[in-house]
């Protein structure tokens, strides 16, 4: 009735009023274990101290640079592995269990190094250390996603991302801070750090609920996953994650797009060097890309986390094909900084998108091997890349960047094919679940 006397009237309706999906808005509502997982991120990253510093303590026990260097490439493979391994353990153990193992495993693991009787044993405690702290990277990502309203999650992964890139950045302060002392306030630092991690992430998150429990509110879910395993010859584990091609070319999109990525802190100093430019313009473009990511990032999120996917992953990726071949027109430090700014946008657009599309893209129950293969194949990029780029600037010299604009435009290309709506394949398996 009282919606007819107020057509009679001509009064509208009031419509319901829209959710805030701003910053201060998802902060303020998001659970007190989504708040703590923040805030472990950047705790976790402030003390990243081993990576940043392996090379120096190596040399300062006698060992060649050759041997250093190996250290860390070893580091890095284990960070591949890790990222694999936590997705896997997320999915079987969930994801307060995985922090906790990861936490508690690294604190041990990194005053290890410290006390190893050769370098043989050196490598084993480096390679363990990195493979088990990256285990918790998937399981945050995952229980963030479990935790946050699906319209959030992108808001949410940037604000994660804001913390690690602020305890990256600081990072290197503490550290030398700490090495003043001596390494082993270094390392012991980082080991309590971890620790610290592991009690928020104990007190703070929940048991993961037992699965009779979750039955009833899964059962739609996994009658389709019944369906897609029956149609994909049973496969399980990341031969399920593989077997989706469409993911398998996100994949792709994003291992192109950390090779490319990460040609600055190698390639680009270099090409400065070359061109005769003081160095201080390398360190203006980087710091640069860390002040607009710091600054600018939650706040353009705010605006694309309501764009189509589609047009997120061209402006987010193909911005970065735009800007390193805007390096390549002239060794001018003008073109180094555009260059820069135009592919830093490309991050503070589509960096929490591409991360989150993964918690987003498959079925609950593989939810942390669909992280775990990103957050792998992204590392294992950023491995390479470095290697691969100095590789062709030394062959091609500044062409390098035609070429790498090149890859990423093919990354580009990929991530448009590969990203699709993640609503509408809800509603795909929503209603393969109805018709089983």
């Amino acid at each position: 009735m009282t919606a007819v006397i107020e057509n009679e009237n001509n009064v509208s309706p009031t419509p319901p009023a829209k959710p805030d999906d701003g910053v201060f808005a998802t902060l303020r509502e998001s659970p007190r274990a989504v708040r703590a997982l923040l805030f472990g991120g950047f705790i976790s990253r402030l003390a990243a101290f081993i990576q940043i510093y392996l090379v120096l303590f190596l040399t300062d026990r006698g060992f060649s640079a050759t041997q250093a260097g190996l250290a860390l490439g070893v580091y890095g493979a284990g960070a591949v592995v890790g990222s694999l391994a936590g997705g896997s353990l997320s999915d079987r153990l969930g994801a307060r269990t995985v922090t906790l193992i990861s936490m508690g495993g690294s604190a041990l693991l990194i005053v290890s190094i410290l006390y190893a009787p050769s370098y043989a044993m050196i490598l084993a405690a480096v390679f363990m250390v990195s493979t088990v702290g990256q285990f918790y990277r998937p399981a945050a990502q995952t229980m963030l996603t479990e935790l946050t309203p699906r319209h959030r999650v992108v808001m949410i992964t940037a604000m994660y991302r804001l913390g690690l890139n602020l305890g990256m950045t600081a990072a290197p302060l503490i550290g030398a801070a700490l090495l003043a002392v001596s390494y082993n306030a270094l390392f012991w630092g980082e080991a309590a750090a971890a620790l610290i991690f592991g009690g928020i992430v104990m007190f703070a998150l929940p048991r993961r609920a037992p699965r009779a429990e979750r039955a009833a509110a899964r059962q739609a879910e996994k009658a389709a996953e019944a369906s897609e395993a029956s149609s994909s010859e049973g496969r399980s584990g990341y031969l399920a994650v593989f077997a989706d091609w469409r993911y398998s070319v996100y994949l792709l999109a994003m291992l192109l797009t950390s090779i490319v990525y990460c040609q600055y802190t190698a390639t680009l100093p270099l090409d400065i060097s070359a061109a005769g430019i003081s160095l201080w313009w390398y360190g203006a473009a980087v710091s640069l890309n860390g002040l607009i990511v710091i600054t600018c990032e939650l706040a353009m999120t705010k605006v694309v986390q309501k764009w189509p996917i589609r047009l997120t992953a061209l402006l987010g990726l193909g911005l970065v094909s735009v800007g390193y071949a805007i390096y390549a027109i002239s060794p001018l430090p003008i073109w180094f900084m555009l260059g820069t700014l135009v592919w830093t946008l490309s991050e503070i657009i589509g960096g929490p998108t591409t991360f989150a599309y993964p918690a987003l893209a498959g079925p609950e129950r593989l939810r942390g091997r669909y992280i775990g293969a990103m957050q792998s194949v992204f590392g294992l990029g950023t491995a390479i890349g470095p290697v691969i780029g100095t590789l062709v600037w030394f062959q091609v010299g500044r062409s390098v960047w035609l070429w790498a604009a090149l890859v990423s435009a093919i990354a580009t290309v990929a991530g448009l094919i590969g990203m699709r709506d993640p609503n509408k394949a809800d509603e795909s398996r929503t209603a393969t679940a109805s018709a089983t």
